[in-house]
């Protein structure tokens, strides 16, 4: 997979202002993931960042979200090899792979689908695992 993610990447020909307005608003990639330390294989969960405002599925700090989330997966041009922990619906992702969405974006919104990471215990996560979220088609 690894070759995959080459100079080639439509995203890379995106400005800043575009690259901030391909992302559909989703909330996806807020939710918190648990990696199987064996297989490697990431699993989301519905437990949503604390930061996120699950109704309009924003981050309320955004611009200081990997300072105060330490865990945030900050997607740029120059980490795309974290493509392969996003969701297979991500704009980003479909547009690397030159694949569109067939879904509606507000279809693909968290809203209503989650709790908090404030409400749960961190031990009990593994009881929120999903599959309504996949990272491979």
């Amino acid at each position: 997979m690894a070759e995959s993610f080459s100079m080639t990447s439509p995203l890379l020909s995106l400005d800043q202002n575009e690259w901030e307005a391909l992302c559909d608003g989703c909330g996806r990639c807020c939710l918190v993931k648990l990696e199987d330390e064996d297989t490697g294989k990431v699993h989301y969960t519905n437990v949503a960042c604390r930061f996120l405002d699950t109704e309009t599925c924003r981050c309320t700090d955004y611009a200081n979200r990997c300072t105060i989330q330490p865990d945030c997966v900050k997607l740029s041009p120059d980490n795309l090899s974290l493509l392969d922990i996003m969701p297979s619906t991500c704009a980003y992702r479909l547009m690397h792979e030159g694949r569109r969405s067939l879904m509606d974006p507000d279809s693909l919104k968290v809203s209503g689908h989650t709790v908090s990471e404030t409400q749960i215990p961190e031990d009990a996560l593994q009881d929120y695992v999903i599959d309504w979220i996949t990272t491979t088609d």
